[in-house]
């Protein structure tokens, strides 16, 4: 039998649970390899291959549609509070993918990459406060300067919590995986040294690291960073298996790891709800596979978005 107080208990019950749900809002995190996002004017970078001159005749209208790619990407990502991005040529190409919206802020810093391509990240000026923000430069075995991209890091407030973002593309597998590893590898000793000293100055901050690793979970580089922060993404993060396909195989390349302090606080990340997204636009079929929908394959304009796909989490913003 229901009694009156019983009744107004469990009233008074659905309304608080309707006034939290209402405060905390539900955001996303998300890591783009956009592949290759570079303006149409010469510079001082080797970006010869991305001109309107250049044999894959790059023009502001192919310009154009790439920017508008990323923007489909990020609304369909529920314009991400954080979006790390790599494979973008200067800061100027970011403040065109966010055109008039006045919500966005820039984290960018150039590095010494040949190409001139650079790692950055998109943030949300009306949910976090950015505190500080910087590079981490290393210098790669067999090389006697920085020509790597640099680690991007952030430090951003949210309430009285801190968060700190890492953002980095390891050198590439040119040469050979197991002859390249080692590269890689350096790269992550140096995040892991950051994240360190994170950990040890201010133990209560939130970490996360993502970026193209150019590497699979099981390989030495993402392990290394594994003993410092737990991976998001795997290979069941997505239907397909990976977020990239070489020679009709799907793996992961593209990582978010998070601190173990994550799961509470007023930044909560949500356990599980890493993603690979593979929204039927992204994709195409070639030789009989479903493969992601790049943009160019060598000079020839195919005109689709990457050759990689966007990776995610989720995250809950208490009151």
């Amino acid at each position: 039998m229901t009694t009156p107080l019983s009744k107004y208990l469990f009233g008074i019950f659905i309304f608080l649970f309707l006034q939290t749900s209402l405060a905390q809002q539900t955001q996303t995190i998300a890591f783009y390899n956009v592949e290759n996002l570079f303006d149409t004017i010469d510079g001082s970078n080797d970006d010869a291959e991305f001109l309107p001159s250049a044999e894959s005749n790059w023009n502001t209208e192919k310009y154009n549609t790439k920017i508008q790619h990323i923007r489909q990407v990020m609304a369909a990502l529920n314009m991400p509070m954080i979006m790390g991005v790599c494979e973008i040529e200067n800061r100027s190409v970011l403040a065109d993918v966010i055109g008039q919206d006045k919500r966005y802020g820039i984290v960018h810093h150039d590095s010494p990459d040949a190409r001139g391509i650079d790692v950055a990240m998109l943030y949300r000026k009306d949910l976090l406060r950015l505190k500080a923000s910087g590079k981490i430069r290393f210098t790669l075995p067999g090389d006697s300067i920085p020509t790597s991209r640099d680690i991007v890091w952030a430090k951003y407030q949210y309430k009285k919590e801190y968060l700190y973002v890492l953002v980095n593309h390891c050198p590439s597998r040119r040469g050979g995986q197991e002859e390249s590893a080692a590269r890689r590898l350096t790269a992550a000793q140096y995040a892991t040294q950051f994240i360190d000293s994170i950990q040890r100055s201010e133990p209560n901050a939130k970490i996360i690291f993502m970026g193209d690793l150019n590497d699979h979970p099981q390989d030495a580089a993402p392990q290394l960073i594994a003993t410092k922060l737990t991976p998001q993404i795997t290979k069941a993060s997505g239907q397909f298996g990976g977020s990239y396909n070489y020679k009709n195989e799907w793996d992961v390349l593209d990582h978010i790891f998070v601190s173990a302090n994550a799961l509470n606080g007023k930044i909560q990340f949500q356990t599980e709800s890493g993603k690979i997204h593979d929204f039927p636009y992204l994709l195409t079929e070639y030789k009989g596979q479903t493969v992601p929908s790049r943009t160019y394959a060598g000079p020839k304009y195919l005109g689709g978005y990457s050759d990689h796909l966007p990776v995610s989490i989720q995250v809950i913003l208490h009151p």
